[in-house]
Protein backbone atom coordinates (compact mmCIF):
# COMPACT_ATOMS: atom_id res chain seq x y z
CA UNK A 1 0.00 0.00 0.00
CA UNK A 2 1.30 3.46 -0.90
CA UNK A 3 2.17 5.42 2.22
CA UNK A 4 -0.20 8.25 1.29
CA UNK A 5 -3.13 5.86 1.76
CA UNK A 6 -1.74 4.95 5.17
CA UNK A 7 -1.93 8.66 6.05
CA UNK A 8 -5.57 8.70 4.88
CA UNK A 9 -6.23 5.57 6.95
CA UNK A 10 -4.84 7.33 10.03
CA UNK A 11 -7.14 10.29 9.35
CA UNK A 12 -10.01 7.82 8.90
CA UNK A 13 -9.27 6.43 12.38
CA UNK A 14 -9.14 9.96 13.82
CA UNK A 15 -12.60 10.61 12.40
CA UNK A 16 -13.93 7.38 13.94
CA UNK A 17 -12.56 8.41 17.34
CA UNK A 18 -13.94 11.95 17.05
CA UNK A 19 -17.49 10.72 16.52
CA UNK A 20 -17.25 7.98 19.12
CA UNK A 21 -16.33 10.80 21.51
CA UNK A 22 -18.98 13.17 20.23
CA UNK A 23 -21.93 10.76 20.01
CA UNK A 24 -21.14 9.27 23.41
CA UNK A 25 -23.00 12.12 25.13
CA UNK A 26 -26.05 11.72 22.91
CA UNK A 27 -26.27 7.98 23.63
CA UNK A 28 -25.74 8.50 27.36
CA UNK A 29 -27.99 11.60 27.47
CA UNK A 30 -31.07 9.90 29.00
CA UNK A 31 -28.91 8.57 31.87
CA UNK A 32 -27.11 11.89 32.36
CA UNK A 33 -30.38 13.85 32.25
CA UNK A 34 -31.85 11.59 34.91
CA UNK A 35 -28.83 11.89 37.22
CA UNK A 36 -28.50 15.69 36.86
CA UNK A 37 -32.27 16.41 36.61
CA UNK A 38 -32.04 18.03 33.17
CA UNK A 39 -35.20 18.80 31.17
CA UNK A 40 -35.15 18.83 27.31
CA UNK A 41 -34.34 22.55 27.14
CA UNK A 42 -31.32 22.19 29.48
CA UNK A 43 -30.21 19.06 27.64
CA UNK A 44 -30.30 21.02 24.38
CA UNK A 45 -28.01 23.64 25.93
CA UNK A 46 -25.56 20.90 26.97
CA UNK A 47 -25.54 19.52 23.43
CA UNK A 48 -24.95 23.01 22.01
CA UNK A 49 -22.10 23.82 24.40
CA UNK A 50 -19.82 21.49 22.45
CA UNK A 51 -20.39 23.51 19.29
CA UNK A 52 -19.59 26.87 20.87
CA UNK A 53 -15.97 25.75 21.13
CA UNK A 54 -16.12 23.59 18.02
CA UNK A 55 -17.41 26.22 15.57
CA UNK A 56 -14.95 28.87 16.77
CA UNK A 57 -11.96 26.55 16.54
CA UNK A 58 -12.94 25.34 13.09
CA UNK A 59 -11.73 28.74 11.91
CA UNK A 60 -8.95 29.20 14.48
CA UNK A 61 -7.63 25.70 13.77
CA UNK A 62 -7.72 26.23 10.01
CA UNK A 63 -5.85 29.52 10.31
CA UNK A 64 -3.31 27.86 12.62
CA UNK A 65 -2.84 25.02 10.11
CA UNK A 66 -1.78 27.57 7.47
CA UNK A 67 0.64 29.19 9.93
CA UNK A 68 2.11 26.21 11.80
CA UNK A 69 1.31 23.13 9.74
CA UNK A 70 -1.73 20.85 9.84
CA UNK A 71 0.18 17.94 11.39
CA UNK A 72 1.18 19.84 14.55
CA UNK A 73 -2.24 21.43 14.93
CA UNK A 74 -3.89 18.02 14.67
CA UNK A 75 -1.63 16.52 17.35
CA UNK A 76 -2.57 19.31 19.76
CA UNK A 77 -6.26 19.15 18.84
CA UNK A 78 -6.81 15.43 19.37
CA UNK A 79 -4.79 15.51 22.62
CA UNK A 80 -7.02 18.29 24.00
CA UNK A 81 -10.30 16.68 22.98
CA UNK A 82 -9.24 13.26 24.30
CA UNK A 83 -8.28 14.69 27.69
CA UNK A 84 -11.60 16.51 28.01
CA UNK A 85 -13.49 13.46 26.82
CA UNK A 86 -11.98 11.65 29.82
CA UNK A 87 -12.86 14.58 32.10
CA UNK A 88 -16.53 14.23 31.14
CA UNK A 89 -16.55 11.29 33.55
CA UNK A 90 -15.90 13.63 36.51
CA UNK A 91 -18.68 16.11 35.69
CA UNK A 92 -20.82 16.76 38.76
CA UNK A 93 -23.64 18.85 37.32
CA UNK A 94 -24.81 21.18 34.59
CA UNK A 95 -22.10 23.86 34.99
CA UNK A 96 -19.13 21.49 34.95
CA UNK A 97 -20.63 19.59 32.03
CA UNK A 98 -20.99 22.84 30.04
CA UNK A 99 -17.37 23.92 30.65
CA UNK A 100 -16.00 20.49 29.71
CA UNK A 101 -18.09 20.33 26.54
CA UNK A 102 -16.99 23.79 25.32
CA UNK A 103 -13.28 22.91 25.63
CA UNK A 104 -13.88 19.41 24.27
CA UNK A 105 -15.53 20.99 21.21
CA UNK A 106 -12.63 23.41 20.74
CA UNK A 107 -10.29 20.43 20.54
CA UNK A 108 -12.34 18.77 17.80
CA UNK A 109 -12.73 21.96 15.75
CA UNK A 110 -9.52 21.77 13.64
CA UNK A 111 -9.91 18.11 12.56
CA UNK A 112 -11.79 18.51 9.28
CA UNK A 113 -9.77 21.46 7.98
CA UNK A 114 -6.46 19.80 8.89
CA UNK A 115 -7.60 16.60 7.17
CA UNK A 116 -8.44 18.55 4.01
CA UNK A 117 -5.15 20.44 4.03
CA UNK A 118 -3.02 17.32 4.56
CA UNK A 119 -4.79 15.48 1.74
CA UNK A 120 -4.24 18.45 -0.58
CA UNK A 121 -0.47 18.01 -0.09
CA UNK A 122 -0.44 14.21 -0.50
CA UNK A 123 -2.85 13.68 -3.43
CA UNK A 124 -3.32 14.78 -7.01
CA UNK A 125 -6.39 16.92 -7.69
CA UNK A 126 -8.35 14.13 -9.42
CA UNK A 127 -7.99 11.87 -6.37
CA UNK A 128 -8.37 14.42 -3.60
CA UNK A 129 -12.13 14.19 -3.16
CA UNK A 130 -11.99 10.39 -3.08
CA UNK A 131 -9.36 10.58 -0.33
CA UNK A 132 -11.37 13.21 1.59
CA UNK A 133 -14.46 11.01 1.31
CA UNK A 134 -12.67 7.93 2.60
CA UNK A 135 -11.12 9.81 5.53
CA UNK A 136 -14.40 11.46 6.51
CA UNK A 137 -16.37 8.22 6.22
CA UNK A 138 -14.82 7.41 9.60
CA UNK A 139 -17.13 10.02 11.10
CA UNK A 140 -20.23 8.00 10.31
CA UNK A 141 -18.61 4.69 11.17
CA UNK A 142 -17.68 6.12 14.57
CA UNK A 143 -21.26 7.29 15.05
CA UNK A 144 -22.60 3.86 14.01
CA UNK A 145 -20.31 2.13 16.50
CA UNK A 146 -21.12 4.62 19.27
CA UNK A 147 -24.67 3.33 19.76
CA UNK A 148 -23.86 -0.28 20.66
CA UNK A 149 -20.40 0.40 22.14
CA UNK A 150 -21.42 3.30 24.41
CA UNK A 151 -24.86 1.87 25.12
CA UNK A 152 -23.57 -1.53 26.23
CA UNK A 153 -20.73 -0.05 28.31
CA UNK A 154 -23.15 2.41 29.93
CA UNK A 155 -25.61 -0.37 30.80
CA UNK A 156 -22.84 -2.57 32.20
CA UNK A 157 -20.56 -0.06 33.98
CA UNK A 158 -22.43 3.25 34.06
CA UNK A 159 -22.32 6.25 31.72
CA UNK A 160 -18.94 7.61 32.93
CA UNK A 161 -16.67 4.71 31.93
CA UNK A 162 -17.15 5.00 28.11
CA UNK A 163 -15.77 8.56 28.15
CA UNK A 164 -12.56 7.45 29.86
CA UNK A 165 -12.04 4.50 27.52
CA UNK A 166 -12.58 6.47 24.31
CA UNK A 167 -10.46 9.39 25.54
CA UNK A 168 -7.57 6.99 26.15
CA UNK A 169 -7.90 5.63 22.60
CA UNK A 170 -7.64 9.21 21.27
CA UNK A 171 -4.40 9.84 23.16
CA UNK A 172 -2.96 6.62 21.71
CA UNK A 173 -3.85 7.85 18.21
CA UNK A 174 -2.09 11.17 18.87
CA UNK A 175 1.09 9.27 19.78
CA UNK A 176 0.91 7.18 16.59
CA UNK A 177 0.27 10.28 14.45
CA UNK A 178 3.29 12.01 16.00
CA UNK A 179 5.49 9.06 15.00
CA UNK A 180 4.27 8.35 11.45
CA UNK A 181 2.82 11.55 9.94
CA UNK A 182 4.08 14.59 8.06
CA UNK A 183 2.48 17.56 6.33
CA UNK A 184 3.64 16.34 2.91
CA UNK A 185 5.49 13.33 1.44
CA UNK A 186 8.86 15.07 1.13
CA UNK A 187 9.01 15.60 4.88
CA UNK A 188 8.12 12.04 5.90
CA UNK A 189 11.07 10.15 7.43
CA UNK A 190 9.45 6.74 6.87
CA UNK A 191 9.37 7.26 3.10
CA UNK A 192 12.84 8.83 3.01
CA UNK A 193 14.20 6.00 5.14
CA UNK A 194 13.20 3.51 2.45
CA UNK A 195 15.49 5.21 -0.08
CA UNK A 196 14.63 7.48 -3.00
CA UNK A 197 11.16 9.01 -2.76
CA UNK A 198 8.90 7.12 -5.22
CA UNK A 199 7.19 9.27 -7.86
CA UNK A 200 3.80 8.05 -6.59
CA UNK A 201 4.56 9.47 -3.14
CA UNK A 202 5.74 12.92 -4.21
CA UNK A 203 3.61 15.91 -3.32
CA UNK A 204 1.33 17.00 -6.20
CA UNK A 205 2.48 20.56 -5.61
CA UNK A 206 5.73 22.19 -4.65
CA UNK A 207 7.56 20.71 -1.69
CA UNK A 208 7.30 24.03 0.08
CA UNK A 209 4.10 26.03 0.23
CA UNK A 210 4.24 29.36 -1.59
CA UNK A 211 3.16 32.57 0.05
CA UNK A 212 -0.52 33.33 -0.69
CA UNK A 213 -1.28 35.62 -3.63
CA UNK A 214 -4.62 36.87 -2.30
CA UNK A 215 -5.76 38.18 1.11
CA UNK A 216 -7.95 35.86 3.14
CA UNK A 217 -10.86 38.32 3.21
CA UNK A 218 -11.07 38.30 -0.59
CA UNK A 219 -12.03 34.63 -0.42
CA UNK A 220 -14.34 34.94 2.58
CA UNK A 221 -16.68 37.44 0.91
CA UNK A 222 -16.92 35.48 -2.37
CA UNK A 223 -20.49 34.31 -3.24
CA UNK A 224 -19.06 30.86 -4.02
CA UNK A 225 -17.61 30.48 -0.52
CA UNK A 226 -20.66 31.98 1.20
CA UNK A 227 -23.06 29.73 -0.73
CA UNK A 228 -20.91 26.70 0.06
CA UNK A 229 -21.03 27.71 3.72
CA UNK A 230 -24.83 27.93 3.65
CA UNK A 231 -25.09 24.50 2.05
CA UNK A 232 -22.70 23.17 4.69
CA UNK A 233 -24.96 24.73 7.32
CA UNK A 234 -27.94 22.86 5.84
CA UNK A 235 -25.99 19.61 5.95
CA UNK A 236 -24.76 20.28 9.48
CA UNK A 237 -28.20 21.26 10.81
CA UNK A 238 -29.61 17.84 9.92
CA UNK A 239 -26.45 16.16 11.16
CA UNK A 240 -26.48 17.81 14.58
CA UNK A 241 -30.22 17.52 15.02
CA UNK A 242 -29.83 13.82 14.33
CA UNK A 243 -26.62 13.37 16.31
CA UNK A 244 -27.87 15.21 19.39
CA UNK A 245 -31.55 14.29 19.53
CA UNK A 246 -32.34 11.15 17.53
CA UNK A 247 -31.36 8.75 20.37
CA UNK A 248 -33.54 10.74 22.79
CA UNK A 249 -36.36 10.86 20.21
CA UNK A 250 -36.33 7.06 19.95
CA UNK A 251 -36.53 6.74 23.73
CA UNK A 252 -38.80 9.69 24.60
CA UNK A 253 -41.31 9.59 21.72
CA UNK A 254 -40.98 6.03 20.40
CA UNK A 255 -40.43 4.48 23.86
CA UNK A 256 -37.50 2.23 22.95
CA UNK A 257 -35.21 0.87 25.65
CA UNK A 258 -31.57 1.99 25.81
CA UNK A 259 -30.35 -1.26 24.24
CA UNK A 260 -33.00 -1.20 21.46
CA UNK A 261 -32.31 2.48 20.78
CA UNK A 262 -28.57 1.76 20.45
CA UNK A 263 -29.22 -0.80 17.72
CA UNK A 264 -31.83 1.32 15.88
CA UNK A 265 -29.55 4.37 15.99
CA UNK A 266 -26.79 2.34 14.34
CA UNK A 267 -28.72 1.80 11.06
CA UNK A 268 -28.71 5.40 9.71
CA UNK A 269 -25.07 5.93 10.68
CA UNK A 270 -24.12 2.74 8.83
CA UNK A 271 -25.68 4.11 5.64
CA UNK A 272 -24.03 7.47 6.33
CA UNK A 273 -20.64 5.72 6.31
CA UNK A 274 -21.39 4.37 2.82
CA UNK A 275 -22.67 7.82 1.75
CA UNK A 276 -19.51 9.70 2.70
CA UNK A 277 -17.18 7.07 1.25
CA UNK A 278 -19.07 6.92 -2.06
CA UNK A 279 -19.80 10.66 -2.32
CA UNK A 280 -16.16 11.59 -2.88
CA UNK A 281 -15.70 8.79 -5.41
CA UNK A 282 -18.88 9.76 -7.31
CA UNK A 283 -17.86 13.43 -7.37
CA UNK A 284 -14.39 12.62 -8.76
CA UNK A 285 -15.93 10.19 -11.27
CA UNK A 286 -18.29 12.89 -12.61
CA UNK A 287 -15.31 15.27 -12.72
CA UNK A 288 -13.32 12.79 -14.83
CA UNK A 289 -16.31 12.24 -17.15
CA UNK A 290 -17.19 15.90 -17.64
CA UNK A 291 -13.85 17.62 -17.13
CA UNK A 292 -15.73 20.22 -15.03
CA UNK A 293 -14.87 19.99 -11.34
CA UNK A 294 -17.38 22.54 -10.06
CA UNK A 295 -20.27 21.02 -11.99
CA UNK A 296 -19.45 17.61 -10.51
CA UNK A 297 -19.50 19.03 -6.97
CA UNK A 298 -22.79 20.89 -7.58
CA UNK A 299 -24.58 17.82 -8.95
CA UNK A 300 -23.73 15.79 -5.86
CA UNK A 301 -24.40 18.58 -3.34
CA UNK A 302 -27.71 19.82 -4.77
CA UNK A 303 -29.10 16.35 -5.49
CA UNK A 304 -28.06 14.95 -2.12
CA UNK A 305 -29.43 17.86 -0.07
CA UNK A 306 -32.77 17.86 -1.91
CA UNK A 307 -33.38 14.18 -1.17
CA UNK A 308 -32.20 14.59 2.43
CA UNK A 309 -34.49 17.61 2.97
CA UNK A 310 -37.57 15.69 1.76
CA UNK A 311 -36.83 12.55 3.77
CA UNK A 312 -36.06 14.26 7.09
CA UNK A 313 -39.32 16.22 6.88
CA UNK A 314 -41.26 13.01 6.13
CA UNK A 315 -39.55 11.25 9.05
CA UNK A 316 -41.17 13.78 11.38
CA UNK A 317 -44.66 12.61 10.40
CA UNK A 318 -43.88 8.87 10.08
CA UNK A 319 -46.51 6.67 11.73
CA UNK A 320 -44.14 3.97 13.02
CA UNK A 321 -40.67 3.69 14.49
CA UNK A 322 -39.59 1.52 11.55
CA UNK A 323 -40.66 4.14 9.01
CA UNK A 324 -38.95 6.92 10.98
CA UNK A 325 -35.67 4.99 11.20
CA UNK A 326 -35.84 4.06 7.49
CA UNK A 327 -36.46 7.65 6.41
CA UNK A 328 -33.68 8.94 8.63
CA UNK A 329 -31.36 6.29 7.19
CA UNK A 330 -32.10 7.59 3.67
CA UNK A 331 -31.64 11.16 4.93
CA UNK A 332 -28.26 10.42 6.48
CA UNK A 333 -27.08 8.56 3.36
CA UNK A 334 -27.92 11.37 0.93
CA UNK A 335 -26.78 14.24 3.12
CA UNK A 336 -23.44 12.48 3.56
CA UNK A 337 -23.04 12.07 -0.18
CA UNK A 338 -22.55 15.85 -0.16
CA UNK A 339 -19.87 16.17 2.54
CA UNK A 340 -16.80 15.74 0.36
CA UNK A 341 -18.24 18.24 -2.13
CA UNK A 342 -17.90 21.22 0.22
CA UNK A 343 -14.22 20.46 0.80
CA UNK A 344 -13.74 19.74 -2.92
CA UNK A 345 -14.96 23.23 -3.85
CA UNK A 346 -12.30 24.64 -1.52
CA UNK A 347 -9.62 22.33 -2.94
CA UNK A 348 -10.60 23.32 -6.49
CA UNK A 349 -10.73 27.10 -6.01
CA UNK A 350 -8.42 28.16 -3.17
CA UNK A 351 -4.64 28.46 -3.30
CA UNK A 352 -2.77 26.18 -0.84
CA UNK A 353 -1.57 29.01 1.41
CA UNK A 354 -5.18 30.04 2.13
CA UNK A 355 -6.77 26.60 2.21
CA UNK A 356 -6.72 26.27 5.99
CA UNK A 357 -8.19 29.71 6.64
CA UNK A 358 -10.91 29.44 3.99
CA UNK A 359 -11.74 25.85 4.92
CA UNK A 360 -11.89 26.83 8.57
CA UNK A 361 -14.21 29.74 7.78
CA UNK A 362 -16.61 27.52 5.79
CA UNK A 363 -16.48 24.91 8.53
CA UNK A 364 -17.08 27.58 11.20
CA UNK A 365 -20.20 28.96 9.50
CA UNK A 366 -21.54 25.47 8.79
CA UNK A 367 -21.02 24.34 12.35
CA UNK A 368 -22.87 27.21 13.95
CA UNK A 369 -25.70 24.78 13.14
CA UNK A 370 -24.31 22.69 15.96
CA UNK A 371 -25.08 25.54 18.36
CA UNK A 372 -28.55 26.25 16.98
CA UNK A 373 -29.94 22.79 16.14
CA UNK A 374 -29.73 21.23 19.63
CA UNK A 375 -31.08 24.33 21.40
CA UNK A 376 -33.92 24.96 18.94
CA UNK A 377 -34.88 21.30 19.03
CA UNK A 378 -34.85 21.28 22.83
CA UNK A 379 -37.15 24.29 23.06
CA UNK A 380 -39.44 23.04 20.28
CA UNK A 381 -39.84 19.69 22.06
CA UNK A 382 -40.35 21.45 25.39
CA UNK A 383 -43.02 23.67 23.82
CA UNK A 384 -44.86 21.20 21.55
CA UNK A 385 -44.17 17.95 23.46
CA UNK A 386 -43.38 16.23 20.12
CA UNK A 387 -40.49 16.25 17.61
CA UNK A 388 -42.48 16.86 14.38
CA UNK A 389 -41.69 20.57 13.95
CA UNK A 390 -37.97 19.93 14.59
CA UNK A 391 -37.82 17.41 11.73
CA UNK A 392 -39.62 19.76 9.33
CA UNK A 393 -37.38 22.71 10.24
CA UNK A 394 -34.31 20.58 9.48
CA UNK A 395 -35.66 19.79 6.02
CA UNK A 396 -36.38 23.45 5.25
CA UNK A 397 -32.85 24.54 6.16
CA UNK A 398 -31.31 21.80 3.99
CA UNK A 399 -33.52 22.91 1.08
CA UNK A 400 -32.20 26.47 1.43
CA UNK A 401 -28.63 25.15 1.29
CA UNK A 402 -29.32 23.19 -1.90
CA UNK A 403 -30.78 26.27 -3.59
CA UNK A 404 -27.80 28.39 -2.54
CA UNK A 405 -25.35 26.06 -4.27
CA UNK A 406 -27.59 25.70 -7.34
CA UNK A 407 -27.80 29.47 -7.92
CA UNK A 408 -24.69 31.07 -6.39
CA UNK A 409 -21.82 28.60 -6.89
CA UNK A 410 -20.81 29.47 -10.42
CA UNK A 411 -18.31 27.99 -12.84
CA UNK A 412 -14.87 29.65 -12.48
CA UNK A 413 -13.68 32.05 -15.15
CA UNK A 414 -9.90 32.13 -15.37
CA UNK A 415 -8.51 35.63 -15.42
CA UNK A 416 -6.09 36.62 -18.21
CA UNK A 417 -2.43 36.38 -17.33
CA UNK A 418 -2.79 34.45 -14.07
CA UNK A 419 0.18 32.24 -13.35
CA UNK A 420 -0.21 28.66 -12.22
CA UNK A 421 -3.19 26.51 -11.33
CA UNK A 422 -3.66 27.91 -7.85
CA UNK A 423 -3.42 31.54 -9.00
CA UNK A 424 -5.88 30.92 -11.84
CA UNK A 425 -8.31 29.25 -9.50
CA UNK A 426 -8.00 32.06 -6.98
CA UNK A 427 -8.65 34.76 -9.57
CA UNK A 428 -11.57 32.79 -10.99
CA UNK A 429 -13.14 32.46 -7.57
CA UNK A 430 -12.77 36.15 -6.76
CA UNK A 431 -14.59 37.08 -9.99
CA UNK A 432 -17.63 35.00 -8.99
Amino acid sequence: MKFRWFIVFMLFLACIISYLDRVALSVAAPLIAKEFNLDPAHLGIVFSAFFVGYALFCFVGGYAADRFGARRVLIAAISVWSIFCCLTAVASGLLSLLVIRVIFGAGEGPLATCTNKIISRWFDRKEQTTAVGFANSGLQLGAALAGPVIGLMAVRWGWRIPFVVIGAVGLLWALMWTIFSSDQPEGNRWIRGAGKLPASEKSPGDATEALPNRPLMAYLKSPTILATSLAGFGYAYILYFFLSWFPSYLMMERHLSLSSMSIANMIPWGLGFIGIASGGFISDLIFRWTGNALRARKIVIVGGLLVAAACVALAGVADSVGAAVALMAVTVFFMNLTLSGYWAIILDTVEPGRMGGVGGFVHFLANTAGILAPILTGFLVQWTKVFTSAFILSGGIALAGALAVAFFVRAPRASPGSAGKESAAANALLQN
